[in-house]
């Protein structure tokens, strides 16, 4: 039995996963902790399964290889679940680079704290290019955590959770408590860039939802690499927008049955006065503040995804 699985869900990454690798290859302080990583091949089409079996004749742990056939991150993240030989999984991104300690912070923090059924990294950004002004308001949407200095709970009350770049979750928590179609599955939402869009906060709103803590632990330090066309207009409003759409789908975890009319409507009250509150204060500048483009998208998408969810619902019905 090992003490803690990484495992990294990649698509196409055989330009991006030698880094996360070798970082995981300077990992320090483990010579007491059994652990291993496991790269979860979501299809790819490209040299991903020979870059993994050429570093699985030196790595410093076992490096084990599966592929996850149904397409989407979400999925290759249950089958990373499953396949671990460790109660305590560590989520990598291929893009994100753990500082030399990340391994041992993780898994000394479930030791310290056995009621934490997941918890997240401090992450960074490495930015291939300047980000545009303000970036920071919108960052957290990029996977770029930046949560204080001091290990803290996410409250409940709050409606903030981590990411799932760095996520460590405890596999007893994940089983007994994420459903393996969650809503966001199957009704196939997706983000505007193709990938799975808050399947990973929904999965920690059932795990908080259930009794089990979520916390933030700065002492596992991550740099998440942003290239640049990640940060261009094109990508960035479409993607805001899509991540605003699947708003009302993460809600729902959180009300009882009998709640969701009247509270889906009070939220729509609130999100609309976002949205007009933010056009008014931003009107002449929503062509040069890309930042400020990117929040009226992400409002308009919260304000209409109750319709949008309706909709994903008949046409899967009708399917």
């Amino acid at each position: 039995m090992m003490d803690f699985t990484v495992a990294i869900p990649t698509y196409n990454g055989e330009q991006r996963l030698p880094d996360v690798l070798r970082r995981l290859q300077t990992q320090t302080g483990l010579e007491a902790v059994n652990w291993e990583v496991l790269v979860v091949d979501n299809n790819s089409q490209d040299q991903t399964a020979a870059i993994v079996e050429a570093f699985q004749t030196t790595f410093s742990c076992p490096l084990r290889y599966c592929v996850e056939r149904q397409q989407g991150a979400s999925y290759a993240r249950q089958r990373a679940v499953r396949e671990a030989h460790s109660e305590l999984i560590g989520f990598l991104d291929d893009d994100n680079l753990p500082d030399p300690g990340w391994v041992l912070a993780a898994y000394q923090f479930a030791q310290q704290h056995p009621q934490a059924g997941a918890y997240g990294s401090r992450i960074t950004g490495e930015f291939e290019v300047e980000p545009p002004a303000h970036f920071q308001r919108i960052a957290p949407f990029m996977a770029i955590v930046e949560r204080g200095s001091q290990p803290h709970r996410y409250e409940p009350e709050k409606k903030l959770l981590p990411p799932s770049a760095g996520l460590v979750v405890r596999k007893q928590a994940w089983l007994a408590h994420v459903p393996e179609q969650t809503l966001l599955n199957r009704l196939h939402f997706k983000r505007s860039d193709g990938n799975d869009c808050s399947e990973d906060i929904e999965a920690l709103s059932y795990i908080q939802q259930s009794g089990w803590e979520v916390w933030h632990n700065p002492a596992m330090r991550i740099a998440h690499k942003i290239p640049a066309w990640r940060l261009e207009r094109g990508y960035l409003l479409p993607l805001f927008r899509s991540i605003g759409l699947s708003r009302c789908a993460t809600r729902l975890v959180s009300m009882k049955p009998h709640q969701r009319w009247w509270m889906t409507a009070a939220y729509m009250v609130s999100d609309l006065r976002r949205v007009v509150l933010h056009m008014l204060k931003y009107r002449a500048q929503f062509k040069t503040d890309l930042v400020a483009a990117c929040e009226l998208e992400l409002y308009f998408g919260i304000l209409i995804s109750p319709f949008y969810l309706l909709a994903q619902h008949l046409s899967k019905e009708i399917d």
